[in-house]
């Protein structure tokens, strides 16, 4: 067994890959028989150089012996085992002949796929044979007739074994053992005939048929396999009486050639025998030695004559060539036989038409006759393999196979081989087919030989044209729009969308769907029917227009989709009142705006849509003070606005759409009236005329004034600020921005005795900002017995121009100048300089006092006299408490207004701030002797402040505005003298700096006192 199975491993590893006679596309392997499953016969991708991956390999001829795998092309071995005693074409083989078993393999490019078209292998597995059979004898006991007397040495054939192996596996040996009693008498030769070996018996001593006449002998047959096999009969050897001669054959091989479809009863040959004896010893019987089943049902033989004849039909597809012995016996007692070999080759006639098979190949299968194909297979996809086939040979083989009839399709040769007797042609197609066009097709294929009379088949396939999902669901139109109102109820039916698919089966089978996720959460469609439903209640005023995709997908693989566009628009309705963009609207807007004007702008909207939507505007209550313009929502003043009389005003809007029924809204509305800077501050305290006394050793810090000034405005046009713009040469005095108070900044000296007029501006913060300017007097003395000349002074200096500076004694500086320049001198030469200047001055003031005011002498024109009040002794009323609006000054002519100020009385009959200025004629003792220089005879005339603005309180006077650069020259009184005392002084105007246009009618007007004068620093 181990060499057996070496053997058997040896045989599987070699692989041949053509014969010498085989076409050179041919494929051999070779493999012992009854090899066990799954046993690697070769594999075509390694042994062939073909592909192994993305391939497919399918096995077409071989089966059921052989399995092929897809992915390599090896090929196996299956359960059912190669014999090759029993395979068809293996049967009736001679000694040396070979069994082959065919296969066909297609391989698909998979790649490619089935449009590319299969390649057909062929090839041939040589079925080695082995040991598988043991030797047999035709029966277990054979007999043997010996005539007596046979001389030694005669030979007389044994009837053969056979053995179903072929080769070195069949017969081999033969072996005779004998009794004891025979040892002597027989022996064994083997003869070789057309290799085969016939056993002999070897006569070897005489024969008694009177001692004994029969002798059992046993034979052994042995084959030549590995191990051996081997089986035994028993050869009974009768002695008969004397026959002397054996019958002899003419021939030694007989050879005949038998038409096939011979009639029964046609004679094929005559066999021939002469047997030297006579009589009965000289007459032949021929009969049929061992003859196979086959021989049998075709042939008989006469048994007298030695003729053969048909028994049966023969048929040379079947058996085209028989091989038997016949043999001859003669009849005498002891039978003598001879056998001879005869050989009938069985000549072919065309009476076979061609065989045509139509079967599947690769991917392309077939059941009942049907070819299955895809309609998108590409030009020249193989449906079927043709194979044609005559059981005939030469002439009569030769098939011509064409396609009948108008169809896409022809054939192509499938095979490399030569072997004319069986060709293959691939059916394949030659347009592209159309399952919506043609959905099958009747193929007939026409096979005609070469024989005379030449026979002819047809076969048919029926080609299925398969739908493939080649067509995209459509609808039409791809676009669908619907109107939809709102307010409707969920589950309200929208629209049907329809899709139609040209395809057939589960691939015109569709299912509708809606792609956008946001839109499934508000519509939703039959996926059989495709009726859009809306599942939620749709608000024209959320979303006016629904727009979204529709899919219908066929249930085909893979599948194919077609997709339209819904758009569904809301159709409004008057659901939704008008809305104002706020709650409440506030305007603000600037006092003084002329009529007309755009006070603000409302904006309404209304959700709805169309009419539903116009909105109209109404104002209540209408007490025409406002208007209001449809289509801009711009609110109008009809009026001026005077944010002192009404700051505030309130009403209401009314929006109304055009819907039916209407819809309507309020909304407030309130309009504030902002300030503008259109007022100066006014001063109420103190008086321009007034005066504050501080000591000359008043600490520093001490408080001076107060100035207190007012503005009808509001916010920062009313919030003021205070600085001192004059008469501070020195920084004595400080004052707060905020407040208004005057402290002072720092010690008084020598220097600084005297009056003090420090000019005061009062400025707004508005844009642009507006001022007014105040005076503030302050004497600096000793002592303020002195009344009289201090109302002087302080008269006087609302006369000076406010660019002069009045800040203490004028004399003092002359006299700081002496002490610098003489302070050396001694102390009487500055006594004799003082006497010296006192008499100056005396014969000065006589002087003065000669040409001044003449006591009872009446004034033609009292330019200080105190102006009449309003008739009936009442000022205009001022509305509801408030202060009465001063008039607003102009600041480009304050200068001038200023001016016209000198006319103002220092004294209102209605204002008790400030007394009357009398210049008294004596002074009590103690008093400074300055006081003597303002004596005079007659008092000065009085001087009144004309008001430019109310003041909120009648106390108070209300203080003309000031530039803060005076340039122009304070009048005084044309009409009165002075007294000697003011002989001293005189009182000089400088040129006019200020043209007409800035400083009023007084700008070229030189008026002065004589005696009086100011310096342009200090007085």
């Amino acid at each position: 067994m181990a060499a057996l199975r070496r053997e058997v491993l040896l045989f599987l590893a070699v692989v041949l890959l053509v014969s010498c006679g085989a076409a050179p596309t041919d494929i051999l392997y070779r493999v012992p028989e009854e090899q066990p499953p799954n046993t690697l016969i070769g594999s075509l991708a390694a042994d062939q150089g073909l592909p192994d991956t993305g391939h497919l390999y399918k096995l077409e001829v071989g089966s059921p012996y052989l399995r092929v795998d897809g992915k390599t092309g090896d090929i196996y071995t299956t359960e059912i085992p190669i014999d090759r005693e029993t395979l068809r074409d293996c049967r009736n083989l001679f000694d040396g002949d070979k069994c082959f078993l065919e296969f066909e393999v297609s391989i698909t490019d998979m790649v490619k796929g089935l449009g590319s078209g299969p390649r057909l292998i062929e090839g041939r597995i040589e079925v080695m044979d082995i040991n598988d059979n043991t030797p047999q004898f035709s029966s277990p006991i054979l007999t043997l007739s010996i005539p007596e007397n046979t001389h030694i040495g005669a030979l007389f054939s044994i009837p053969m074994a056979t053995d179903r192996d072929s080769g070195t596996n069949g017969v081999a040996e033969y072996s005779l053992s004998t009794s004891p009693d025979a040892d002597q008498l027989f022996s064994l030769q083997v003869a070789v005939d057309s290799d085969e070996k016939l056993p002999q018996l070897v006569v070897m001593g005489n024969l008694d048929r009177e001692k004994k006449d029969s002798y059992d002998l046993n034979i052994r047959v042995v084959d030549g396999g590995r191990p051996p096999r081997a089986s035994s009969a028993l050869l009974r050897v009768t002695v008969t009486d004397q026959n002397d001669n054996a019958p002899k054959f003419e021939r030694s091989h007989y050879e005949a050639e038998l038409s096939e479809n011979s009639p029964l009863g046609h004679s094929v040959l005559q066999v021939r025998a002469n047997d030297a004896d006579t009589g009965t010893n000289g007459e032949i019987d021929y009969i049929l030695h061992q003859p196979t089943e086959t021989v049998q049902r075709l042939l008989r033989i006469d048994r007298s004559t030695g003729i053969i004849y048909v028994k049966g039909l023969v048929d040379r597809e079947e058996e085209s060539f028989l091989k038997f012995f016949v043999v001859a016996k003669d009849r005498g007692p002891n039978t003598k036989s001879s056998k001879v070999l005869v050989t009938i080759n069985v000549r072919d006639q065309n009476d076979n038409a061609p065989a045509i098979e139509i079967r599947g190949i690769g991917l392309v299968t077939h059941q009942d006759g049907v070819a299955n194909i895809s309609e998108d297979m590409p030009i020249g996809t193989p449906v079927a393999l043709v194979q044609v086939s005559d059981r005939d040979e030469g002439e009569n083989a030769v098939v011509t196979c064409v396609v009948a009839g108008d169809v896409p399709f022809q054939l192509r040769s499938a095979s490399e081989s030569a072997n004319d007797r069986k060709k293959k042609y691939f059916l394949q197609t030659t347009t592209l087919l159309d399952y919506e066009r043609v959905k099958d097709y009747r193929i007939e294929i026409v096979a005609v030989d070469s024989g005379n009379p030449a026979l002819s088949s047809t076969n048919s396939l029926k080609v299925q044209v398969t739908d493939m999902n080649d067509n995209t669901p459509i609808f039409s139109p791809t676009m669908l729009e619907v109107d939809f109102p709102e307010g409707n109820q969920p589950g309200d039916r929208v629209l049907d969308v329809v899709a139609t698919d040209a395809d057939s089966g589960t691939n015109a089978e569709l299912a509708y769907s809606i792609i956008e996720r946001s839109a499934a959460k508000l519509f939703e469609i039959d996926s059989n029917s495709g009726e859009v439903r809306v599942k939620n209640l749709l608000d024209r005023e959320d979303v006016e227009r629904y727009e979204f995709r529709v899919a219908a997908a066929d249930k085909g693989v893979p599948s194919k989709t077609g997709t339209a566009t819904v758009v569904i628009n809301v159709l409004d309705r008057n659901d939704n009142d008008p809305k104002f963009m706020l709650s409440g609207y506030s305007f603000s807007v600037i006092e003084n705006m002329p009529p007309l004007n755009p006070v603000g702008v409302v904006t309404v909207t209304d959700a709805d849509k169309g009419e539903n939507a116009r909105v109209r505007l109404f104002v209540e209550p209408d007490n025409g003070k406002f208007v209001i313009q449809n289509g801009t929502g711009t609110i109008l003043s009809s009026i001026s606005f005077d944010r002192e009389k009404e700051s505030t005003y309130t009403f209401r809007l009314k929006a109304v759409d055009s819907g039916d029924p209407p819809r309507s809204s309020y909304v407030g509305v309130t309009i504030n009236v902002l300030d503008e800077n259109d007022n100066a501050p006014y001063v109420t305290k103190p008086a321009n005329s007034s005066y504050t006394y501080l000591s000359p050793v008043t600490a520093p810090d001490t408080r001076v004034e107060v100035v207190e000034a007012e503005d009808i405005d509001y916010g920062p046009n009313a919030e003021l600020d205070y600085t001192i713009t004059g008469g501070n040469p020195y920084g004595l005095f400080h004052i707060s921005p905020t407040s208004g108070e005057i402290t002072l900044a720092q010690e008084f000296t020598g220097k600084h005795s005297g009056l003090h007029r420090l000019v005061v501006r009062v400025s707004d913060k508005g844009k642009p900002p507006r001022h007014t300017t105040a005076l503030v007097h302050v004497f600096v003395n000793d002592t303020k017995a002195n009344v009289s000349l201090i109302e002087a002074l302080v008269g006087h200096s609302l006369y000076t121009p406010l660019d002069r500076d009045i800040a203490g004694d004028p004399s003092n500086a002359l006299a700081q100048r002496s002490n610098i320049l003489y302070g050396s001198l001694a102390g009487i030469a500055g006594v004799i300089l003082v006497i010296v200047a006192v008499v100056v001055i005396r014969h000065r003031l006589q002087k003065d006092t000669k040409s001044g005011y003449q006591a009872g002498k009446k004034e033609s024109k009292d330019l200080y006299a105190p102006k009449q009040g309003p008739k009936n002794g009442k000022g205009k009323k001022s509305k509801k408490g408030k202060a009465p609006k001063p008039a607003k000054p102009l600041e480009e002519d304050e200068e001038a207004t200023l001016q016209k100020g000198l006319k103002f009385n220092l004294i209102n009959d209605t204002v008790n701030d400030s007394p009357r200025i009398h210049l008294p004629l004596n002074y009590p003792p103690g008093s400074p002797d300055l006081g003597r220089h303002y004596r005079s005879n007659s008092p000065l005339p009085s001087i009144q402040l004309q008001p430019q603005s109310p003041s909120a309180s009648k106390k108070h006077q209300a203080v003309q505005d000031l530039p803060a650069t005076n340039t122009f020259v304070g009048t005084g009184d044309n009409n009165s003298t002075g007294s000697d005392q003011y002989s001293d002084y005189s009182y000089k105007a400088n040129p006019p700096k200020y043209s007409n246009k800035q400083v009023g009618p007084y700008v070229n007007t030189a008026v002065y006192h004589r005696d009086i004068y100011w310096t342009n620093k200090v007085w």
